[in-house]
Formats: structure tokens, C-alpha cells, sequence
């Protein structure tokens, strides 16, 4: 599988999948929920957040696949065109592999122990990186300026942690 001709499932897979798992952990964080419910509902988003990216994924190259077996482009479309399966896997791949990050600070509790602030305050910083890496990357092979790219999206998945910290904190002042 060609990382190039793929980057698109990687970077959305990758940011997706570390932006939304650290998400429920920033909601579970400002809910003040135990490390434990952290972790199962971390890995619960994992799985079936990264089927349910890798099926979307995967649907939608086939009707993409699907559309064009219809027009004159047809025999250039399968040249480049890419395949189903792979794109559902390299979605899938890349939202559970970047999405572990924000979760490794929680694991490692089991091995070393950390206070709940440590914990949150080491996903925040992982997961950080890890959006700033997958922008940069992303930002050179686009040939974007690489900075720029990597500032945009730790932006975005800045601004998702921080609702999502929000709702928590106001859900357990309610619940």
C-alpha cells in the first residue's frame, strides 16, 4: 500500500482518530471519571470509531468506484483510482495507531504509577505531538509550508479537546 497514494486515509484516519480519542478522554477528564472508565471508553472509541471511519472509507471509494465505471475515464479512473479494501484498512490503521496515543499515559498506569493529572497531562501533550507530526508531514508532502500545516491542525484538534473537556465539566455538574 503506497503511503502517497493513500496519505488522504492516513491523515484522516491519524488526525480523527487521536482528535476524538482524546476527546472522550478530555470529556471523561472534565467529568472527572476514574482512570478506569477513561480506559474503557478510550478503547471502546478506538474500535468502533475507527470500523465505523474504515467502513465510511471504504463505502465510499466503491460508490466512488462505482460512479465512474459508467463514464469514458473508466480504463484511466483504474489506474489510479484506488481500492476499496485498501483505503477501509489504511483508515482503520491510522486512526487506531495515532488514536492510541492519547490513551498510552492511561495504560502505562498499570506499569507506573501516575496521578490523574499526570495522566491527562501527558495525553495532552502526546496527543499534541501527534497531530503536530501528522500536520508537518502532511504539510511536506503537499508541499504546504510544514509549520503552517502542523499549527493548523493541532489547532483544530486543540479546539475539539477543549469543547469536549467543556461538555464534560458542565455534564457532571448536572448529571
Amino acid at each position: 500500500m503506497s503511503f502517497k497514494h493513500y496519505l488522504l486515509e492516513y491523515v484522516y484516519g491519524g488526525i480523527d482518530g487521536a482528535i476524538t480519542t482524546f476527546a472522550v478522554i478530555a470529556g471523561a477528564q472534565g467529568a472527572q471519571l476514574s482512570t478506569a472508565i477513561i480506559i474503557i471508553l478510550g478503547c471502546a472509541n478506538l474500535i468502533a470509531d475507527g470500523f465505523s471511519m474504515a467502513t465510511a472509507s471504504y463505502l465510499a471509494t466503491k460508490s466512488q468506484t462505482e460512479l465512474h465505471r459508467h463514464h469514458r475515464d473508466w480504463k484511466e479512473y483504474q489506474k489510479q483510482g484506488k481500492h476499496p479494501l485498501k483505503t477501509g484498512l489504511a483508515t482503520f490503521c491510522a486512526f487506531v495507531g495515532v488514536g492510541s496515543i492519547p490513551l498510552l499515559s492511561f495504560l502505562l498506569t498499570f506499569v507506573i504509577p501516575y496521578s490523574k493529572t499526570t495522566q491527562f497531562t501527558s495525553a495532552f501533550i502526546l496527543t499534541g505531538v501527534a497531530l503536530f507530526c501528522i500536520g508537518f508531514v502532511k504539510g511536506i508532502i503537499v508541499k504546504k509550508h510544514p509549520l503552517r500545516a502542523a499549527g493548523e491542525t493541532l489547532l483544530i484538534g486543540g479546539i475539539a479537546a477543549g469543547l469536549a473537556y467543556g461538555i464534560g465539566a458542565y455534564m457532571q455538574t448536572i448529571v
